[in-house]
């Protein structure tokens, strides 16, 4: 009962928070135009992981759950490429990083449903040799894209720091070639490093928790699109919070299914990695995840790091 109640007090507070937004004349949704038909087939946007495929287990089609009419057509691609994506607005529904989302936020709304946070862990900055987090300033750092929240964390820890983008699964094996001093790995990369012989050199969420009296590091969220207007976004969200639930409730199913997007894992890491980015503040950001994106965009904002400040609501 009380973690219902918890629930429910911080769905109010989010609505509060949509409220006052519209007061303060933030990004608003659009008003339908004559003759709009809202699509039955809608796009949703996730990467190749085992979270988002454990997530969106029960939207396959196979009438797991009630989608009110709606069919939703999975659009696979790595993070990088959906943000890319989102700057023009192409998916209805898309996965997205939160340093991504600061990007687009006058045409998505982020949905308090399908968030990955790292709590005290997050994206590994990682090297051949052992370094010293100090050091950074100096190499050249491997990031697995210029719009993920790995890049942003990293730049907020290492001001002027110097990079450059590479795919982030062959980041592993360019750091042990020496071909970067340094790279950050994320994905089941935080959790295998070892395995290459790399050495980490930060954890980029426990330095976040450090720097924030114990906030979670933003990593992704997963945003709808405003031109659909505000009621069908709110019913695609509670369609969405229902699969995520769905799946935490079916976790046995749901992990077999998740395991396909393994990228060689074994069963105890991928169920691990899922318990990681999928729990229950993937159901609810709560008060704490909420404010940590926003401060998280803030100190982004300050820094010159994105293009304006951004006041986040959340649908």
């Amino acid at each position: 009962m009380v973690a219902l109640l918890a629930v429910a007090v911080s769905a109010f507070a989010a609505r509060v928070a949509r409220a006052a937004a519209a007061l303060l004349g933030r990004a608003r949704f659009s008003s339908n135009p004559a003759g709009f038909s809202m699509p039955q087939t809608l796009r949703l946007g996730h990467s190749p992981d085992p979270d988002d495929a454990f997530m969106w287990f029960s939207l396959l089609g196979d009438g797991l759950i009630d989608t009110d009419g709606y069919r939703f057509e999975h659009v696979i691609e790595e993070i990088e490429s959906l943000n890319t994506r989102a700057l023009a607005g192409e998916l209805e529904i898309t996965a997205l990083s939160i340093h991504g989302f600061a990007h687009v936020a006058d045409q998505y709304a982020l949905l308090n449903a399908g968030s990955s946070m790292g709590e005290g862990y997050g994206p590994v900055v990682v090297s051949r040799a052992p370094m010293e987090a100090g050091r950074l300033s100096e190499v050249t750092v491997a990031i697995p894209g210029e719009l993920t929240s790995a890049a942003l964390a990293l730049a907020l820890h290492t001001p002027g720091v110097t990079t450059e983008v590479a795919a982030f699964d062959a980041i592993p094996g360019l750091v042990a070639e020496g071909r970067y001093e340094a790279g950050v790995l994320i994905h089941e990369g935080q959790l295998t490093y070892a395995q290459s012989g790399l050495h980490k050199v930060v954890d980029l969420g426990a330095w976040w928790a450090t720097e924030t009296d114990g906030l979670p590091l933003p990593l992704g969220g997963n945003a709808i699109r405003r031109d659909l207007g505000e009621q069908a976004c709110e019913r695609v969200a509670r369609i969405l919070e229902s699969s995520i639930r769905y799946s935490l409730a079916h976790r046995d199913e749901a992990l077999a299914h998740a395991m396909k997007y393994g990228r060689g894992l074994d069963t105890e890491l991928a169920d691990r990695f899922v318990q990681m980015y999928v729990n229950d503040r993937t159901l609810d950001y709560g008060d704490d995840g909420r404010r940590a994106v926003q401060l998280f965009l803030d100190r982004a904002a300050d820094a010159g790091l994105i293009p304006k400040r951004v006041v986040v609501e959340f649908l």
